[in-house]
């Protein structure tokens, strides 16, 4: 069966059918328009596309895999800003010959990341095209507390990090070269683990500046720099290599560390706190904030690949 025999409608009936929702749906699927609660009377948005060749493949991930990584890409940036993610509304482009089935499991996909926030999938779109598109818009709440920007971070203040980096790439790396295994790092970039709760952790903790970490930590930290008119610095020596890691590094000829600086889709949250902030878990020092520009890594500027842009 294709999405071309079932039709449109079909196909959302199909789709909404399996989707449950949160106490911030005050109105789902089924109208012109959701209606989700704002009890801040602010909401945080964020928006992220996926394009099939580009940003996944088929046969890399199940749907429900691709459903979970473009959830998360969206609500990590929601939590990046000190925000409770509270809905996704989804645009699916898609192919006439692709199977029904396929984005049933895609949006189970996408609702059970949501539910780890008590986030819902509350609408969307669908349309045909030649390339599988997804595009996913995150709503959240910033509680009643200002949103931490790239902007606030400030000379002396201390870099900490919550949630994994290279764990991802290093999982892509193994999947393109036509592996399978490691299975830490493999799952790892199919279902990326984000520390959600840490985002309004950080902002209560009086954070000064907060950033996803999608493209690379080199890169995503780059911009926090610019932003604030900052200088930053990577110690090295705060990350550790998991054997599984090391092994597949090894293997490939490839060096650990520039999977953990440069690479992307792990979601860890980057965030800038002032001296002195007990920090508790998740959250670990890595690094610290000093006048001047740009990022660096051990105090020396980083000559590898800083992160993902997707023009190159």
């Amino acid at each position: 069966m294709r999405v071309a025999d079932v039709g449109e409608f079909g196909l959302i009936e199909r789709v909404t059918s399996r989707l449950t929702y949160g106490p911030a749906t005050l109105l789902g699927p089924g109208d012109d328009a959701a209606v989700i609660a704002a009890p801040d009377a602010r909401v945080a948005a964020s928006t992220d596309v996926l394009v099939e060749g580009r940003h996944f493949r088929r046969d890399w991930g199940s749907a429900r895999d691709i459903g979970h990584r473009a959830a998360a890409a969206n609500l990590a940036d929601i939590a990046a800003m000190g925000g409770t993610p509270t809905a996704l509304l989804v645009a699916l482009c898609m192919p006439a010959e692709l199977e029904p089935s396929w984005a049933e499991e895609l949006a189970d996909g996408l609702a059970a990341e949501a539910a780890t926030v008590g986030a819902s999938v509350v609408g969307g779109d669908m349309s045909s095209s030649p390339t599988l598109t997804i595009a996913v818009t995150a709503l959240g709440d910033l509680g009643g507390r200002p949103p931490v920007t790239r902007s606030g971070a400030r000379p002396g203040d201390v870099l900490a990090l919550a949630g994994r980096t290279g764990y991802a790439a290093a999982g892509l790396t193994v999947l393109s070269r036509g592996f399978r295994t490691p299975r830490l790092l493999v799952e790892a970039y199919r279902r990326p683990e984000v520390p959600y709760a840490a985002g309004p952790q950080a902002a209560g903790l009086g954070a000064t500046s907060m950033i996803d970490v999608s493209d690379g930590l080199v890169a995503d930290l780059g911009h926090v720099a610019r932003a604030s008119g900052v200088a930053i610095d990577v110690r090295r020596d705060a990350f550790e290599v998991p054997p599984q890691m090391r092994d597949a590094a090894q293997a490939l000829g490839a060096d650990p560390f520039a999977w953990m600086l440069g690479g992307g889709e792990d979601h860890a949250l980057a965030a800038t706190f002032p001296p002195g902030v007990d920090l508790p878990p998740p959250w670990r020092p890595i690094g610290q904030v000093a006048t001047g520009s740009g990022v660096t890594v051990d105090g020396k500027p980083y000559t590898g690949s800083a992160g993902w842009d997707h023009f190159r």
